[in-house]
């Protein structure tokens, strides 16, 4: 982590403190005062407040150094909750999470299908608070509730697509339905920029470690982290890699342009390429409905990565765009790891793994300086869900890295 800067307020200071615990895991006193550049003094001024605010707790003592062994300290988990929610066509998944991101209580529930979100959102309000009431959590440590969702933020005053059932669950089209309907502090945000910060919360990933969470459901999102924050552009949608266009001449996308990411490689056009084959179509059991897509997807996932030949040549050629378009952005933003996130890599991720490594470690512009990693999140199929939640905590607990341009009420 960066040095505190001189000057910063005394609220910048005990957010950046509590940002370094929550990184370290455990860590001494004297560690806090090396790693922010404080004073010893001013260490002991702000580890005594969050003490005193029961958001930290002493923990046993450090290893031997000759001396007296240093009382090491680490967040108290139960001090605070979030709630973290994916609304997603398929399925609803809800999570409580403590401070650590662990979760203490999930549950999931019926996606939204061809309902509106206001027909959704009542449902959601009764499974919200049996959850939370299942999960016995005191309500004053509950700080808020994150949602992820696909899609745009902005205001809505243009449409840059025609389809109007996707447009009204873009994030901007339910933020004023859920604050109303929601009795806790909301945020609402991409699915891809939930996904990155609960590798960064959930993960304990330093703040000086910039990184991308490639997202990946029925499209391609990219969330990015730098500085402890997630970037969001000059309109909070920054990281729509599915419109990276690949091919000038390619097939053409929903976007309205033609040879993107999306076109060439996402769900739906896997899907449709194993329906030009009737025998693999038919084998499979595919269903070839806009409805089914995920499902389908998934079918011709799992089958590739059991070996099965024809299955595993169009999860491969979609692996291999997708290693194409993660190179650009690797050369773009110099990057050393990426995390690929989210259910679309549930089956056969270790074939995106293996495809996206190979690419980068023969073309970065930069791998003969560092290599840059590619793994699997750890997160699960739920990465959006406790993100959302991480989401929470983060604009809560560490206000001083936070842009604050997540839609909150």
């Amino acid at each position: 982590m960066a040095k505190i800067l001189k000057g910063a307020t005394a609220q910048e200071t005990h957010s950046a403190i509590l940002d370094l615990i929550r990184s370290s895991g455990t860590v001494t006193r004297v560690a806090l005062a090396d790693r922010s550049g404080l004073t010893g003094a001013s260490i002991s001024r702000v580890v005594k407040q969050l003490l005193a605010e029961g958001l930290i707790v002493e923990t046993g003592l450090g290893d031997p150094t000759g001396g007296k062994r240093a009382t090491l300290l680490q967040f108290n988990p139960r001090a605070r909750h979030a709630v973290g929610i994916s609304i997603d066509t398929l399925s609803t998944t809800y999570v409580v999470t403590d401070m650590n991101g662990r979760v203490i209580e999930q549950l999931s529930s019926k996606g939204i299908g061809r309902d509106t979100p206001a027909t959704v959102i009542t449902r959601l309000v009764g499974e919200l608070e049996d959850l939370i009431q299942r999960a016995g959590i005191e309500p004053s440590t509950l700080v808020g509730v994150g949602v992820a969702l696909a899609g745009r933020q902005g205001s809505g005053a243009q449409l840059l697509r025609a389809d109007r059932e996707r447009y009204a669950w873009e994030p901007f089209a339910v933020q004023g339905q859920l604050s109303q309907a929601i009795d806790h502090p909301v945020v609402v945000e991409n699915d891809s920029t939930c996904a990155a910060i609960g590798e960064f919360w959930a993960g304990r990933i330093p703040s000086a470690n910039d990184f991308a969470t490639l997202y990946l459901a029925a499209g391609f999102g990219l969330g990015l982290v730098t500085n402890g924050d997630v970037y969001r552009g000059s309109s909070s949608n920054v990281g729509e890699i599915g419109h990276m266009v690949l091919e000038v001449d390619g097939p053409p996308c929903w976007c309205g342009g033609n040879g993107c990411l999306e076109a060439l490689a996402a769900p739906a056009r896997v899907v449709e390429l194993a329906q030009q084959d009737r025998a693999l179509a038919k084998d499979l059991g595919l269903r070839g409905k806009r409805t089914s897509v995920r499902t389908d997807f998934a079918r011709i996932a799992q089958h590739a990565a059991d070996g099965d030949a024809r299955c595993l040549q169009l999860i491969e050629q979609s692996a291999r765009y997708l290693a194409k378009a993660l190179l650009s952005i690797t050369n773009l933003l110099d990057l050393s790891q990426i995390i690929l996130a989210g259910p679309g890599f549930s089956e056969a991720g270790d074939i995106y793994i293996r495809a996206a490594t190979e690419e980068i470690n023969r073309l970065s512009f930069v791998r003969a300086i560092h290599p840059t990693r590619v793994e699997l999140s750890k997160l699960g199929p739920s990465a959006a869900a406790l993100g959302a939640a991480s989401l929470v905590l983060h604009s809560q607990l560490t206000p001083h890295q936070t842009s604050n341009r997540a839609m909150t009420n």
